[in-house]
């Protein structure tokens, strides 16, 4: 019973140099994890074991801040009485991943510090009926779970397909196992399963609140989904035949105090064993190769700069049209990609590309605003929006017929029509016509066309003058690391004078801080007027907005600090919480009165209400002029 799999005597097979923990650490280490397994399965959690959740001291490498400049780091050496400063390695979080019970294979820099920034667990299976997740629950990886008290929350459609394919979610929580804390250890183990490294213990945390100090991780996402595959329309699935069940644990962002339980991998070290709590005994194998030279370093960082001068003030006139390039880097500034190009689509969805640029990949891997591995849709993606003063949620529907026009590269989503609109455009990369022809064309071979790293976006000639926000987003995966970058540059459209953004909501930090702050997750974007661009409704994804995602996703959320119903605690006045909408108000609502839907239609979408453009229609102004418990 060694190595692998029994709990009683993973300390014998200590490496060399690593000291056994202690019987009252052993004790400690299950007693919690014990706790958890009888919650899930029916029992209940000992509150006399409430905080003996963190990990036995261990000796590690040093932490070093990621955003620590070198001279900072000699400083602080000198200031101790060193003469120069060692080379000090900088913490690379890792991103884990298991499918059906098998750990996927993951390559890493020999040598390297890390610590584990992301764990994403997935058990799938096929139904020929509709029954629910009957058979997840008895015939898949987590089917030894407590499945009690699982119910249905939210349904809805998928508005791509064809007919007789289209595809409709349900969405599913509240299992025993889903709500109970839980725990992950990391052991890494060599060729015969014996410890080569400490243990790290990791604390999922409870779906009843966030605890920053005791979770390790600032996104919890627990929860099961069954898919139906071939619905005649997106809301007609009655002789539906093809149904798929899956449970998906999701954790990511590790807090700050997480980040620092960090680790080297010795040379001999060929695996990493996780263990969750909830199947202590059924322990999960990621095969690890360490790769000794690499061609690249890790860390993401995206250059912009407009290729078009502008004029000798330093501003562009309003009707130019400007072109911009990105570079993409690694840690140490080296560029992922010739100038002037990007590689295939086909290069990167096949995993080809060896500097890990990522591309939209949601043909492959579905993503659902909070519930379903949203991270992993990974778009690189770039907007324009202004003036600064003037900007605000884009509201008009970009139809798929735009993404599909092999004429137009960049998408127009807001033109100024009277003074005080915003204008807007984004494009994908590479772009829609390319992206998304080529998975409904794929005799076109689009898939296989090289790619530029440049675009256009055209000023309109009635741009107001002012600071106008270019952006770009991505991610990048490479040798474990799973990273989001974004970068905004300003240009000055009519005039030097600098403007601002007017934001209406924040403080965000309030939650979002100690390793969740917003440049960290999501795209790694901390300047909240950059977002609306991109952020546009799309009549195949009309959660779009920003303002739909921020209430869907905090109102659906148990771990959030203050009551959803309490506008104050986001919105800044009155004002911000009465412009008001289908898509406004029921993407944090779940239903309306029966009058509404007699006069407004019935709800059948779980973002938006209503699955057309109508959602985004200012409400009457003589009705929603408060919220009862808004605090404003």
């Amino acid at each position: 019973m060694g190595g692998l799999g029994a709990p009683w005597s993973w300390c014998e097979t200590c490496p060399r140099g690593v000291p056994a923990p202690s019987l009252s650490g052993r004790a400690s280490w299950w007693a919690a994890p014990l706790a958890a397994v009888l919650v899930a399965c029916g029992g209940s959690e000992d509150p006399a074991q409430e905080g003996r959740v963190e990990p036995q001291a261990q000796v590690q490498p040093a932490f070093v801040d990621e955003g620590a400049s070198q001279k900072d780091l000699e400083g602080a050496w000198v200031e101790k009485g060193g003469d120069k400063p060692p080379a000090a390695p900088r913490p690379v979080g890792l991103a884990l991943e298991v499918e059906n019970g098998e750990g996927q294979p993951l390559r890493v820099r020999a040598g390297g510090t890390f610590y584990i920034n992301q764990i994403d667990l997935r058990a799938v299976v096929s139904a020929t009926s509709d029954e629910g997740l009957k058979t997840l629950r008895t015939q898949s990886d987590f089917a030894g779970l407590g499945w009690s008290g699982v119910r249905m929350e939210d349904q809805e459609p998928v508005l791509l397909g064809n007919p007789g394919a289209f595809t409709r979610r349900r969405y599913y929580r509240n299992a025993a196992w889903m709500n109970v804390n839980s725990f992950f250890t990391v052991e890494p183990v060599d060729s015969r399963g014996r410890l080569t490294g400490l243990p790290m213990l990791l604390n999922v945390g409870g779906e009843d609140r966030r605890r920053p100090g005791l979770d390790s991780f600032f996104v919890r996402r627990l929860r099961a989904i069954q898919s139906t595959l071939d619905c005649a329309t997106p809301n007609d699935c009655t002789n539906a035949r093809k149904f798929e069940e899956e449970a998906l644990v999701e954790v990511r962002n590790a807090y700050d105090h997480a980040r620092a339980h960090t680790f080297t991998l010795r040379p001999e070290t060929v695996a990493l064993r996780l263990r969750w709590s909830l199947k202590p005994f059924a322990p999960y194998v990621i095969p690890v190769e360490q790769e000794q030279a690499p061609a690249f370093s890790y860390g993401f960082s995206i250059d912009i700069k407009a290729l078009t001068p502008p004029r000798h003030d330093g501003t562009y006139a309003p009707g130019s049209e400007i072109t911009f390039q990105l570079t993409l880097k690694d840690g140490d500034g080296r560029p992922l990609h010739p100038p002037g190009s990007l590689p295939t689509y086909n290069e990167v969805a096949a995993g080809l590309n060896p500097a890990g640029i990522e591309y939209y990949r949601a043909f492959f891997d579905p993503t659902t605003t909070y519930y379903r591995r949203k991270h992993r849709e990974r778009m690189l993606m770039t907007q324009i929006i202004g003036p600064a003063q003037n900007i605000q949620p884009i509201r008009n529907v970009i139809a798929l017929d735009d993404f599909l026009d092999p004429n137009v590269d960049e998408q127009v989503v807001a033109l100024p029509e009277k003074p005080g609109d915003v204008y807007a455009q984004f494009a994908t990369l590479p772009f829609a016509n390319i992206l998304f022809r080529g998975a409904f064309f794929p005799e076109e071979k689009l898939w296989d066309r090289p790619n530029t790293d440049t675009w256009q976006y055209k000023i309109p000639a009635n741009a107001e003058p002012g600071t106008y926000l270019v952006t770009v987003k991505g991610r990048r995966v490479y040798l474990g690391e799973d990273r989001p970058a974004s970068r905004t540059i300003e240009i000055q459209v009519g005039s030097k004078k600098r403007t601002e953004a007017k934001l209406t909501t924040g403080p965000c930090n309030s939650c979002h801080s100690d390793g969740g702050e917003l440049a960290t997750v999501l795209h790694g974007n901390d300047n909240r007027a950059a977002c609306a661009g991109c952020h546009a409704p799309l009549g195949f994804e009309l959660e779009g907005p920003i303002f739909v995602r921020v209430h869907f996703i905090h109102s659906r959320s148990n771990r959030v600090d203050s009551p959803p119903a309490q506008c104050s605690s986001c919105h800044l006045n009155k004002a911000g919480i009465q412009r008001t909408s289908q898509a406004a108000c029921l993407s944090c609502h779940k239903s309306y009165p029966d009058w509404h839907v007699a006069r407004f239609g019935a709800i059948d979408s779980m973002y938006v209400g209503r699955a057309d453009e109508k959602a985004f229609e200012q409400c009457t102004g003589s009705c929603h002029t408060q919220h009862p418990g808004s605090g404003l």
